[in-house]
Formats: structure tokens, C-alpha cells, sequence
């Protein structure tokens, strides 16, 4: 009998929390079939079976278990059964559908998680509410019932045609909860104060109509804004380096180097991965990497190391229609830069109005370790960069800074 136990997802991290289940007890596992999803503080996992095997489940969904300890057990001698297959996705399931197709086993009479058997976690709170599993419908895998529908299932009034009403109460993931108490911190530790100025985008919209149909038929990544912000961004940390320092109790610690947090949007929450060493990277290099970051987190893939450190943060709210906000620090960096959504604006310009994509620059500082100086001209330089590309993030040659 081969004891699972929780692996440290990273360090510092001391328990893990049991989100959901994949498999149901007593189900035959594949060695390397992911049989649950794990949160910890800092991100999502999946856990791989160890073995094949029967499986017994030791720990249910939303519990908090330490590290080292068992979550379930595989039975590694009890042999596969007759035209039974593992409930995942496996590699070697795709790459064998002629001869699973060809498989013909008589129908199972073991009621399964497709005809609506709820998860332990599931069938408790059921009970508890009065709820037949019957008239509820299952979101999970093959159309299980999970925990999470049946915290939202709600008791028929029976009264017919009558709108139900109801409540539910979920508990926030430890991700979540994670994320929750770091904001918080930064709220009450820190002497935050935010700083506007904005942008005209007209030059950065020319330089990427002009070029962006060979930068991508050369570097097969889109040409967006994030590489020119970031690029700003490292511009300015170099000339204002308080920015590109953090407070260690009665000490600043300055750094040489820019890894820069870049917020995304992820299935479980906003995920901040760290471009590495974004002063070495040019247009295509910076382009590449978030993108490959980003797609991490949408699938959940995003790991512990991906978003740890980090010396400064840029959140892009602006995707999401956002026309100005006031973006909170993420500890224990000292600074965040808000980019907001390109609106078409009347300025004046030498003199006369005219209309022009402008976009709000919100820049969020720890007062204690970076002055207002500093602060206001670290967005200034910004902007400077980001209405001037050619001059201040390119050298003067395009065609270089995009290796056409």
C-alpha cells in the first residue's frame, strides 16, 4: 500500500489545501494521472497519482493538510479492472483512440460520477441541506456533483412557478485568501500614495501599425503595448533607482537588475509572474516572455518559482475597460505602475486641439523609501519614453530594436 503525501510546493510553504478532488474513492488510478487540485498560498497545482493503483481518499475537498502529510493511499497489487480506464486525460489515452475505440465492455451497473454521484465533500452538505442529489446537476468531470454545486444547490420552495431565492457560502481558496491578506498589508504597512500624469499614444500606434506585421511574421509573437511599457518602465527605474528598491526593516535594499511583475488574469485569480532580467531582453525577447507567462497562468500551470521576487509590478487594467485607478503595492516592492485603458481625448497641442489616443498613468509608491520627487519624475520619464520611442527606448533605428 503506497502512502501519497503532500510534496512542498515551494519554500516557506508549510500546508497545501485540497480544492478538488478528480477521482472518487475507491476508483483504479494511472501512475502519473492527476487525481486532485491542490492551492497553496501562492498558486494552483496538480497532484500526480504515484503509482496505479485503487485509490482511498484520506483528506476531503477543502481540507488544509501539512506538507509531508497523506492525503491518500494506492493499492499498487490490486490489478486494473476488466475494461476500466482512468478518469483523466492522459497522454497515452490520446495517443491510442483507435485502440480505445475498439475496446467494447459491457455497461457498468457501478453508479459513477456521471449519473450525478456526489464527492464525500458534496453528499455532507446535501444531507445537511435536505437536498436529493437527484435535482442537482453536476458541474464537475462527466458531470459529477462537486462540492461546489452543492454549496449552491437551493431547496425547492414548491411553490410552482415561484423564482427561487437563496444564498451560499464558499470558502475563499487559500490562494484567494492569500492574495486578500497581502493587499491588506500592503494597505496598512506601507505609506502609500499615488501619483497620475498620461500619455499620448499616437507615436507607440504608428511605430506598431508600421511594423507589426513584420515583427510577427519575424519573431511569430503580436507586437502589444506591454513591451513598450515594460521597456519605459526599465528606462525610468535606471534613472529614479529608489523606485527599484524595497524597505527591510530599518535598511533599503536596491537592486541592479529589473524583474518585473507583470499582473494577469488567471482562472483562480490575478497571478503576478516576473519577467527575469527585463533590462536584457529587447522588444521580442520581452513579447515572448509574457506571453508565455500569461498562458501559464490561464492554464493553470503558473508554479511558485514563476512568481517569486520581482522588484517592481506593472497591472494593465486597461484590458479590462479601465479608466483610471489607484493600483495597490505589491509587497514588499515599493513601487506599481497602472497602465489604463486608450481613450480618444481633445489635447492641446502647440497650440491648436486636436484628437489623440491618451491613455491615465497611475504610479503607487511606498513613501517611506521613495520621495515625491522621485515618484513623479519616474512617471514623467515614462512618459517620456512612451511619447518618444524612437528617441529613448529604440536609439534611433526601428528596424534594431525590433531586429528586422
Amino acid at each position: 500500500m503506497l502512502e501519497m503525501k503532500v510534496p512542498s510546493p515551494g519554500e516557506s510553504i508549510t500546508e497545501v489545501e485540497i480544492a478538488e478532488w478528480l477521482v472518487q474513492d475507491g476508483d483504479y488510478v494511472e501512475k502519473d494521472q492527476a487525481i486532485a487540485e491542490v492551492d497553496s498560498d501562492k498558486a494552483t497545482l496538480e497532484l500526480p497519482a504515484e503509482a496505479s493503483g485503487i485509490i482511498t481518499l484520506k483528506a476531503e475537498e477543502g481540507d488544509a493538510v501539512a506538507v509531508g502529510a497523506v492525503v491518500c493511499l494506492i493499492d499498487t497489487t490490486a490489478a486494473k479492472p476488466e475494461g476500466a480506464s482512468a478518469n483523466t486525460d492522459t497522454p497515452s489515452a490520446e495517443k491510442q483512440p483507435a485502440k480505445a475505440a475498439a475496446i467494447q465492455t459491457p455497461p457498468v451497473t457501478k453508479e459513477s460520477y456521471a449519473t450525478g454521484t456526489p464527492s464525500p465533500a458534496a453528499k455532507k452538505i446535501l444531507d445537511e441541506k435536505s437536498i436529493a442529489s437527484t435535482s442537482v446537476s453536476g458541474t464537475g468531470r462527466d458531470g459529477r456533483i462537486t462540492k461546489h454545486d452543492a454549496l449552491n444547490a437551493v431547496p425547492s420552495m414548491g411553490s410552482v412557478g415561484a423564482k427561487a431565492r437563496g444564498e451560499s457560502r464558499t470558502k475563499l481558496s487559500m490562494l484567494r485568501r492569500k492574495v486578500a491578506e497581502r493587499l491588506v498589508d500592503a494597505k496598512n504597512e506601507t505609506a502609500m500614495l499615488t501619483t497620475f500624469n498620461e500619455a499620448d499614444m499616437a507615436p507607440i500606434f504608428a511605430v506598431r501599425n508600421a511594423h507589426k506585421d513584420a515583427f510577427f511574421e519575424k519573431h511569430g509573437v503580436k507586437l502589444g503595448f506591454m513591451s513598450f511599457f515594460t521597456k519605459a518602465v526599465v528606462r525610468a527605474l535606471g534613472l529614479f533607482p529608489d523606485v527599484n528598491s524595497m524597505m527591510d526593516g530599518d535598511y533599503k535594499i536596491a537592486y541592479d537588475y529589473c524583474d518585473i511583475s507583470v499582473a494577469v488574469s488567471g482562472p483562480k485569480g490575478l497571478m503576478v509572474p516576473v519577467v527575469r532580467n527585463a533590462e536584457n531582453l529587447s522588444f521580442s525577447g520581452i513579447e515572448k516572455e509574457i506571453g508565455r507567462l500569461a498562458v501559464r497562468a490561464r492554464d493553470g500551470k503558473i508554479t511558485v518559482d514563476d512568481m517569486t521576487g520581482g522588484t517592481f509590478t506593472i497591472s494593465n487594467g486597461g484590458v479590462f475597460g479601465s479608466m483610471l485607478s489607484t493600483p495597490i503595492i505589491n509587497p514588499p516592492q515599493s513601487g506599481i505602475l497602472g497602465m489604463h485603458n486608450i481613450i480618444e481625448r481633445p489635447v492641446a497641442i502647440n497650440g491648436k486641439v486636436e484628437i489623440r489616443p491618451m491613455m491615465y498613468l497611475a504610479l503607487s509608491y511606498d513613501h517611506r523609501i521613495i520621495d515625491g520627487k522621485e515618484s513623479v519624475g519616474f512617471l514623467v520619464a515614462v512618459k517620456e519614453a512612451l511619447e518618444d520611442p524612437l528617441t529613448h527606448l529604440m536609439d534611433g533605428d526601428v528596424k534594431k530594436a525590433f531586429e528586422l
